[in-house]
């Protein structure tokens, strides 16, 4: 009998310390994945058959009791049987046209027997094997681009108040990030990391800014400078606010004043171009950029810098000090900023601004456009001032207005591939193809002779580097600047009740599959503008275009 007893001890012990134990934001991040993930595969879910966000809400609760892997595992298998069987189609054929692009594909979570039974992991398996293949419900590819679009989602605020409401929000979010943004595997930090990290966040978050802040610090992790995270809501401070007088640029963690933007106000508070900022509200730029780092996405340094530039020179307060530093010495202001949407219009005027020619001669029969406000019915005029000169600079340190097409038709001699793409690819979620081409210029005897250059900096991004591509192809252009911003590609966008947001919603690359995210138009020539110049009244970055054109160097 005792040794009966012993046997039933040991065995009993075994059982128990053999359960591996699960931390609670190991159980939420293995439900995030296998929610998002029968979200878009099991025929069921994918297919619209079931509320799933319901769902979730329903199994939330029993999955906090889970206290092992094997406890949670038995939730989720009996989840699975629930939703019904899944018919065996496997194996799916690809047709023949499709070229996967797979570097952001990776479905190994399946099988880690850290978070899943066997039974559980062979389950998950099965429904990849046996995915749905009808017209995904939640997802849907844009029109021409296939970028994707957000169709049957809950575009609601979460309760706040409820820790279950809130990561219903973020296991949504973080899904579509998980299976549609085409440069995820560039992120600095893996996905599923920022999924780890923000969980206990969100789960502590009292409120809606608390939570919203959360989020957007996971946004940020996607370091992509088409993503932005815009909070709604009277309590969070954002969408409305009063805006300094004047734009400017983060140079040697200073603010330097690059342009007027309001004539009057500006007058009022002396402030002109090539002045330094150095403190606003007593904290200084380099502690800004510091603080920033987790609230905004940008694809690279350049991008952040400028992004932050915009973010610090708008503030909601009043009065607002601002610390200058001129010939030597710190000088403090005490100033009112101003509301240029709403009640300051008349005292926010842009009558300081030079105006701009879409284009013009320069001296030595040099050509000069402007790519941000040049527009397609102005190209034949362009045309005929400048195709006899010796070199044309498309300045093109801004947006341009779609007109690439007439200008490299006028560059080339013939047609050329600039640009290929990369899809989601919605029968199989998580894998991307390729999928498109862009080709430019055509049969053009009579093509521009002289050497094309254009400049480029932080402020040109998406379609500044597209069109970049596309002028590179001419064989006589040179890239003369600074690192772009490093985001390609359409945009899609997502409106909620609470927050905007958007990304990158389609991959870009040179035809020989070079990167141009994150990366962005790397310049053949690399000049910054420096604090001094700005104060100088120079353009560093013409200037030393113009040196190249006489000079060959």
């Amino acid at each position: 009998m005792k040794k009966f007893t012993l046997l039933l001890f040991i065995v009993f012990s075994h059982s128990i310390f053999s359960a591996t134990k699960i931390t609670e934001t190991e159980k939420l991040y293995a439900t995030c994945k296998v929610w998002g993930f029968l979200k878009y595969y099991h025929p069921k879910v994918a297919g619209g058959e079931l509320n799933w966000d319901n769902e979730l809400l329903e199994k939330l609760p029993k999955i906090e009791k889970a206290q092992t892997k094997e406890e949670f595992s038995l939730i989720m298998e009996n989840w699975i049987d629930d939703l019904g069987p899944v018919k065996e189609i496997a194996p799916i054929a690809i047709p023949k046209d499709v070229k996967f692009f797979d570097k952001n594909f990776d479905l190994s979570w399946i099988n880690s027997d850290k978070l899943f039974s066997k039974k559980l992991s062979k389950k998950l398996k099965f429904i990849e094997e046996n995915r749905f293949q009808g017209k995904q419900f939640y997802v849907e590819g844009k029109e021409h681009v296939k970028n994707v679009s957000l169709i049957n989602e809950r575009y609601d605020h979460p309760n706040f108040e409820d820790k279950n409401s809130k990561l219903r929000m973020i296991f949504m979010y973080w899904n579509i990030v998980e299976y549609f943004f085409p440069y995820k595997y560039l992120m600095n930090q893996k996905w599923d990391k920022t999924l780890t990290e923000t969980l206990p966040a969100v789960i502590k978050s009292e409120n809606q800014k608390d939570f919203y802040t959360a989020m957007k610090k996971m946004v940020s992790k996607m370091d992509d400078s088409h993503t932005e995270f815009f909070m709604y809501g009277p309590t969070l401070g954002e969408g409305k606010g009063r805006f300094f007088p004047a734009d400017g640029k983060i140079i040697d963690e200073k603010i330097v004043v690059t342009e007027i933007l309001g004539d009057s106000v500006a007058e009022a508070y002396n402030i002109k171009i090539g002045d330094v900022i150095t403190k606003i509200n007593d904290k200084t730029i380099k502690d800004l950029i510091s603080e920033n780092r987790d609230l905004i996405c940008a694809s690279n340094e350049a991008a952040y810098l400028d992004k932050l530039a915009k973010i610090v020179l708008m503030n909601s307060a009043d009065n607002v000090k601002v610390e200058f530093l001129k010939d030597g010495k710190y000088e403090t202001k005490e100033m009112i900023w101003f509301d240029y949407h709403e009640s300051h219009r008349n005292e926010f005027k842009k009558g300081a601004q030079k105006k701009k020619e879409k284009f013009k001669l320069l001296d030595n029969n040099i050509g000069y456009v402007d790519m941000g406000i040049i527009k397609p019915k102005n190209i034949p005029a362009m045309i005929e001032v400048l195709k006899d000169t010796k070199a044309i600079v498309f300045d093109m340190r801004n947006y341009p207005l779609g007109t690439f097409r007439e200008i490299s038709a006028f560059l080339n001699s013939q047609e050329k591939e600039f640009a290929i793409y990369t899809r989601s690819y919605y029968g199989y979620p998580g894998k991307f193809i390729w999928e498109g081409e862009t080709k430019s210029g055509s049969e053009n005897k009579d093509n521009y002779k002289g050497k094309v250059i254009v400049l480029l900096n932080e402020k040109s991004i998406s379609q500044s580097e597209w069109t970049a591509m596309c002028f590179q192809t001419a064989g006589n252009t040179t890239i003369i600047g600074s690192q772009t911003a490093g985001a390609d590609g359409n945009v899609s966008q997502f409106d909620f009740q609470g927050f905007h947001t958007l990304f990158s919603g389609i991959g870009v690359y040179y035809p020989d599959g070079r990167e141009t995210q994150r990366v962005g138009i790397v310049p053949d020539i690399e000049i910054k503008p420096t604090i001094l110049g700005i104060q100088q009244g120079k353009d560093e970055v013409l200037e030393r275009a113009l040196l190249y054109i006489e000079t060959g160097k």
